[in-house]
């Protein structure tokens, strides 16, 4: 229950903390975080879902979820594309006030991936521990006499995960969010880069589709066939990766955005 307290802690606060930092010390616009939480928002929790209804639901769904490589090809290329799509759509339209430099992108980032650790992390964690106090204080079985026949195998399983769950799985998590906070900042500046110097510089917008698809894909496959630790080692270097291009890219926008110097000389 500490690791669980810890970790809601750390799912609300690193996102708060890193908005709070970009704001006072950059000057960054907080409603240009806030457009990057609710893009989340509506592309991945409630556009993409839509469509894996229809498709999980659909005549090809168990052919899909039964097949580990078919469920990484699908799930990736979907949050891929929502997502990025999302981002791209965004930048161009509701960030056009926005100068050419890096900040906005991070700052967007920051909402985008912010908000994600919050609601898929943080408030889980939350969720976790107000069940564990139930499970401790002996109401659970109010709540499983309470629950619809429909869900009380899956409420079942939740306090049997919680029950057996080792304190340093909590962590892994914490571990698992970061890198996405770091992958949701560096494909921020590369749809950034993508929307402000177009051109030949669009592919970027495909590239971050494409990038977003292998580390979730990765993610699935490597998840059966790996440890978790050794599943977060590769999806971390995954992360680190494309936010070392997210940085170079960066400091070619602001390069670009610099004013010239004036020349002295006649």
């Amino acid at each position: 229950m500490i690791a669980m307290g810890v970790c809601a802690l750390v799912g609300v606060a690193v996102p708060v903390a890193l908005a709070w930092w970009l704001v006072k010390k950059y000057k960054a616009r907080l409603s240009t975080i806030l457009i990057g939480a609710g893009v989340f928002i509506v592309f991945a929790l409630l556009l993409e879902p839509v469509v894996h209804q229809i498709v999980l639901k659909g005549p090809h769904g168990p052919a899909i979820m039964g097949n580990v490589w078919f469920y990484a090809l699908y799930g990736g290329l979907a949050a891929g594309f929502f997502e990025e799509t999302g981002r791209f759509l965004a930048m161009k339209y509701l960030l056009r006030k926005e100068p050419s430099k890096a900040l906005p992108a991070i700052s967007y980032g920051a909402g985008h991936g912010g908000v994600e650790m919050i609601l898929i992390f943080g408030l889980t964690m939350i969720s976790n521990l107000v069940l564990s106090v139930m499970i401790n204080s002996g109401a659970a079985d109010m709540l499983l006499a309470a629950a619809p026949a429909n869900a009380l195998e899956k409420v079942q399983g939740q306090f049997e995960q919680l029950e057996t769950a080792a304190a340093g799985s909590f962590f892994l998590g914490v571990w698992e969010r970061i890198s996405a906070l770091i992958l949701q900042l560096g494909l921020s500046i590369l749809v950034w880069s993508a929307v402000r110097k177009g051109g030949r510089w669009l592919w970027l917008f495909p590239a971050a589709i494409l990038l977003h698809f292998l580390v979730d894909a990765c993610a699935v496959v490597i998840s059966k066939n790996a440890s978790m630790v050794f599943t977060e080692v590769v999806i971390f270097a995954m992360a680190l990766a494309v936010g070392a291009i997210g940085f170079l890219l960066a400091r070619k926008l602001n390069q670009d955005t610099e004013p010239a110097a004036v020349s002295s000389r006649p």
